[in-house]
């Protein structure tokens, strides 16, 4: 099984917002551990990073959260997608259909016209 990687400098914030899209109100752990296996467990999203972002999303209004229980039964913070968000995850998601199309041209240099 190849190695796990961090998740890529400035692509955490549109992984969220597309898993929350996809997936309705999700907590923390769980956002984590589905970008995880959306990877292919290629991915590994810390703690560390997934908060911080998710507050960040927050405080931008793209995502709100309610407190509820989890299915153990534990007291957890649940995040879902704004009207906001739903139009971040557009406007992201071309930016980065750009980006990588950018970067393309550089890794197939003989296709470059």
């Amino acid at each position: 099984m190849p190695e796990k990687s961090d998740v890529w400098q400035g692509t955490l914030a549109l992984m969220i917002l597309k898993t929350l899209e996809s997936m309705g109100p999700l907590h923390g752990y769980g956002i984590a551990r589905r970008i995880e296996q959306t990877s292919g467990d290629r991915l590994s999203v810390n703690y560390g990073t997934i908060y911080p972002a998710l507050l960040k999303l927050e405080q931008e209004g793209y995502i709100g959260s309610e407190w509820g229980l989890s299915d153990n039964k534990r007291k957890a913070k649940f995040y879902r997608l704004t009207r906001a968000g739903h139009q971040q995850v557009e406007r992201e998601a071309k930016e980065w259909e750009r980006t990588t199309a950018i970067v393309a041209r550089f890794l197939a240099p003989g296709e470059q016209s």
